[in-house]
């Protein structure tokens, strides 16, 4: 078989340089886990370099054609590929909630969307690393304070310990996207349970950078706190001067005033 032709609609720019490839692939710590999830391994050139390490591989690929190209040319994958989008695809089941890490040169046009859905496996996924549009990896791991820090860095950040890793050049993909790539790594913290309900923060972070241009006292308007606490100095900031740790006592002030999940 001959090799992929990638497919535009479905975010495809396979990577063609060997060495980026191996520096994804030894992001792995392999420390906690026995499994590790690739999303999206195209013609397999970093798929490879996962398998050489003492870590059972599986992957995760909804091209048929790649899942085609796999079989015939990745003995050690027999069985181990899920042709499923990920996004849907419950892997909790298939891994009989086991823990696993997710690693991948993820598709630009769905990559925060990954990174949304392995917040939702957070109990599950104890390290998540890959590439990224260079924009998207630089913001998860960017800090308060920033125009580029926004909701996946306040999300990520309170289960995760975020590391930007390094840029990789557009001229090593075939076809070349037209930005930069970075890559990046998110390790679990020991202790990531939100002392506040998970929900309500969620829906705190992603009101206030709606609206990320008014002060927390215009934005969280729709939670109706009482005016003294209105009052406060921290509401006098925009989201982008909070940590996630301040995002988490505003949400058990909210969650103190008696106001639900609106």
């Amino acid at each position: 078989m001959e090799k992929v032709r990638a497919k535009k609609h479905l975010g495809q720019h396979f990577l063609t340089d060997e060495s980026v490839a191996k520096r994804i692939a030894d992001t792995l710590s392999l420390d906690g886990y026995k499994k590790v999830l690739e999303i999206g391994p195209g013609m397999g050139v970093l798929t490879k370099y996962i398998l050489d390490k003492p870590i059972e591989t599986f992957v995760v690929e909804i091209d048929t054609e790649s899942v085609d190209y796999l079989n015939l040319h990745y003995e050690k994958l027999h069985d181990h590929i899920f042709g499923q989008d990920f996004l849907k695809f419950d892997i909790v089941r298939a891994f009989n909630q086991e823990p696993f890490a997710v690693i991948g040169n993820f598709p630009y046009n769905i990559s925060s969307q990954i990174v949304f859905r392995v917040l939702e496996l957070k109990d599950y996924v104890p390290e998540f690393s890959g590439m990224f549009q260079k924009e998207v990896a630089e913001r998860i791991c960017e800090k308060k304070g920033s125009k580029t820090y926004g909701i996946l860095s306040v999300l990520t950040q309170a289960f995760y310990e975020t590391e930007y890793l390094f840029t990789v050049s557009e001229h090593v993909f075939n076809p070349p996207p037209k930005v930069k790539s970075g890559v990046m790594r998110m390790r679990r913290k020991e202790n990531y349970a939100l002392p506040c309900s998970e929900r309500l923060f969620f829906n705190v972070v992603k009101t206030a950078f709606n609206q990320r241009r008014k002060t927390l006292r215009n934005s969280l308007k729709s939670f109706q706190l009482p005016e003294e606490i209105r009052e406060q100095e921290i509401f006098n900031l925009r989201p982008e001067q909070l940590g996630f740790e301040e995002f988490i006592n505003i949400t058990k002030t909210i969650e103190a005033n008696g106001v639900q999940n609106l």
